[in-house]
């Protein structure tokens, strides 16, 4: 007898699926919004130093607010509010004569004004933070008050900078000068950064007519010693006209990259390798030490490498780091910042190449030779170039090691002109053959 095969039908009900895929597809956030501007470090360049991306005592904004080690400086952004408040009250003259309780009254109104400001702007910061809703995780009234006692606390720190405001005796930051330090570093972290829409009109609230200073000038003289130990007597603040500031991280991108007259849209793509400062000192290469408004003008000219010079010091780090992570995060930024380590780790291998720049006052190095050698050497790990903004110096340079003239004067400097005896034997080889030359005339004459 043959067997028949039967075979059962099986249904499988999709519509579920369907219907979550269709309710993915409606979700608003699936693209990045053109607003975002501060962002958490990538973990892939996190993990390579993360003492450079995390506060040590201050938090500023809503990523570390109410981290256990941050939570004991609140007190001191209250009393900054404090002072600025009473400043601002200070400041008018109908004041003076009214009761403790008018003034009370006249401090409720202030506030008043600092919250309304910031309410105005609410919904523009919270939507500077990738990935994040802070004002519905906080609560809008929790997170205008932090954005008020912050940017409060920023702008009377920088004032006091200034000298526009009096420190007290007691300050808790100026009479303490790791506070500086701290807040040197803290004050520059990506994740650790409020809007400046926010800071800038705080600003206007609590400026007195005989305050001068732009808030682009008071923040960039707070950190004027940011890459050198000799800051300029006043500061430039015209480039910045038109330019959109997102925070104080993107202002000092901004006041290294603006002056910088290399950044163009027609670029070379790609990076090639360069000798070392050894390598092009044997080749005739001459080091000379610039003083131009951006560390990142570096030229190559007429055989001379005009580096412009550079502090290192531990804040130096934290700072590019920050950078280089804004940059590699921030879509459509010129990552400027990430190519410029990459050339210096190229040019600087070993301590002689620091030692050599350091001789000729390029480097302010206060770390010891070795970890200054290493210091740009990992800086651009696991970041992404599309176009290296050295390419051309670099060509430059690759043709100039090729050539055999300046390398044989080079040679010929750096091992018969460097001692006294050589620099003897030499003067005294060419007068003999030069008198030699004589008598071979005079007898054939």
């Amino acid at each position: 007898m043959a067997g028949s095969e039967s075979s059962d039908d099986v249904v499988i009900n999709v519509g579920p699926v369907v219907s979550s895929l269709d309710d993915e597809l409606k979700n608003d956030c699936l693209s990045m919004a053109p607003s975002y501007c501060v962002f958490e470090t990538p973990n892939i360049l996190f993990r390579h130093k993360k003492n450079s991306f995390r506060p040590n005592r201050f938090s500023i904004g809503p990523m570390h607010h109410g981290t256990r080690k941050l939570v004991p400086t609140e007190k001191i952004k209250v009393k900054y509010l404090k002072d600025l408040v009473s400043r601002v009250i200070a400041s008018r003259p109908e004041l003076e004569t009214m009761s403790e309780e008018a003034k009370e009254i006249e401090q409720q109104l202030i506030l008043t004004e600092f919250v309304d400001a910031v309410k105005s702007v609410e919904k523009e910061a919270n939507a500077c933070y990738a990935g994040h809703d802070f004002a519905a995780k906080l609560g809008d009234d929790q997170f205008v008050k932090l954005l008020v006692l912050d940017g409060c606390f920023v702008i009377e720190l920088f004032r006091k900078d200034a000298k526009e405001a009096t420190p007290e005796d007691d300050d808790p930051i100026f009479s303490m000068s790791c506070m500086l330090q701290f807040l040197h570093h803290d004050l520059i972290l990506l994740e650790n950064q409020i809007p400046w829409l926010v800071l800038e009109i705080l600003f206007e609230k609590t400026k007195h007519p005989s305050q001068t200073k732009s808030l682009i000038e008071l923040t960039l003289r707070f950190f004027s010693t940011m890459f050198t130990s000799h800051p300029p007597d006043s500061i430039k603040t015209d480039i910045f006209g038109g330019k959109t500031i997102n925070h104080i991280l993107d202002l000092l991108r901004l006041s290294m990259v603006l002056p910088w007259k290399e950044v163009k849209t027609d670029l070379v793509s790609g990076w090639q390798p360069i000798p070392s400062i050894t390598r092009l000192k044997e080749a005739g290469v001459k080091f000379v030490k610039v003083a131009p408004e951006s560390i990142l003008d570096i030229k190559f000219r007429d055989g001379c490498l005009e580096i412009p010079s550079l502090l290192i010091q531990e804040t130096t780090e934290t700072i590019l780091r920050n950078l280089i992570a804004y940059e590699q995060c921030l879509p459509h930024c010129p990552p400027v910042f990430t190519c410029y380590p990459k050339l210096l780790d190229n040019l600087i291998d070993t301590t002689n190449d620091m030692e050599i720049l350091c001789k000729k006052e390029i480097f302010d190095n206060w770390l010891s030779p070795e970890d200054a050698t290493q210091f740009f050497n990992k800086l651009y790990n696991d970041t992404y170039v599309k176009e290296f903004y050295y390419s051309k110096l670099c060509d430059d340079l690759n043709k100039y090691c090729k050539r055999w003239v300046p390398k044989w004067r080079a040679y010929y400097v750096q091992n018969y002109f460097t001692k006294p005896w050589a620099v003897a034997a030499q003067i005294y080889a060419v007068i003999m053959f030069v008198l030699t030359l004589w008598q071979t005339y005079i007898k054939k004459g």
